[in-house]
């Protein structure tokens, strides 16, 4: 018996996800890592009575996730996991010992608003478009009426709150090595975020500008949501919106060059994962969106610290 594929089950109306568990992996995998690392920080900062540059971020993330959940952006636990992220982004020293406050911010908001001005742009978009069985509506009707879950915002953000966290546990003892982990790990989180920037551009504004798009294996031409399916608009505007992301990491993470391309590139290398994983482990049942969405942004990550440390 022919195995039930992602798309065909899509095709065939939805219904409860069979892959739904995997959905519940990555904030199982990440979010208690990343809740670790920062109540570290947070007993040294109390311990050594630096508390006070902790609670400005402590504020920040808070006010995020409060505004998040309340513009129905996303559910309470996904509002509760981006304030935790959000957190741990803020605290840590991304941009070296000596950084900026909460210079980790900066990259994140500039996600923020680039994915959220996509999805608006391509809501209104698909709102225009006629078609005659619905599919691009249908879609994403459940998601606008609820906002992104938990499982949705680890896909995206976790693995680069997985990169900040490093940084608030106990410093290494060389002033050298906590430059290179800084620079290290700043240019992982980087990646991760454009990577997930670039992947939600690609996705929205492929489907309503890009035309029919085709398989990224075999070039065949496809309905656009299709599974692992690209174009030539989507691929171009989730290309523009990482260089964004890098370039707003540059101004606030003091990015040097090489880690700036590094970074782009690894972004790059992300979204053809995504693509890649799409088309296959997606299309063919093994593996839904979300986990797909955070192993692309571990390839991101894991690219731009291997073109880092060549």
């Amino acid at each position: 018996m022919r195995r039930l594929g992602r798309q065909d089950w899509k095709e065939a109306g939805g219904g409860a996800d069979p892959l739904r568990w995997q959905s519940a992996l990555m904030p199982t995998a990440t979010l208690p890592v990343c809740a670790a690392a920062l109540a570290t920080y947070l007993d040294a900062a109390w311990r050594h009575r630096a508390m006070a540059a902790a609670e400005g971020g402590l504020a920040i993330s808070l006010a995020f996730a409060a505004a998040v959940w309340l513009l129905r952006a996303a559910t309470l636990p996904a509002a509760c996991a981006g304030g935790l992220l959000a957190a741990v982004m803020a605290l840590a020293p991304l941009a070296g010992p000596r950084s900026r406050a909460y210079s980790g911010l900066i990259p994140l908001f500039a996600l923020l608003l680039l994915t959220f001005s996509a999805t608006a742009f391509g809501k209104r978009r698909r709102l225009l478009l006629e078609d005659e069985d619905n599919r691009i509506v249908e879609s994403h009707w459940e998601e606008d009426r609820r906002g992104r879950s938990a499982g949705q915002v680890t896909a995206n953000l976790g693995m680069a709150g997985l990169a900040s966290s490093a940084l608030l546990l106990p410093r290494l003892s060389s002033a050298r090595d906590r430059a290179s982990l800084s620079t290290l790990a700043a240019a992982m989180f980087t990646a991760a975020l454009a990577e997930a920037a670039a992947d939600t551009v690609a996705s929205e504004l492929g489907e309503v500008l890009g035309g029919r798009p085709f398989l990224i294996l075999t070039g065949e031409r496809v309905q656009p949501g299709t599974d692992g399916a690209v174009s030539a608009a989507g691929t171009g505007a989730g290309l523009a919106a990482a260089w964004l992301v890098v370039a707003a990491a540059v101004l606030s993470l003091r990015l040097p060059g090489k880690a700036a391309l590094a970074c782009g590139c690894g972004a790059l290398c992300g979204l053809f994962v995504d693509s890649l994983l799409g088309a296959t482990a997606e299309r063919g049942g093994w593996l839904n969106n979300d986990l797909v969405n955070f192993l692309s942004t571990c390839a991101a990550a894991a690219a731009a610290a291997a073109l880092l440390l060549v």
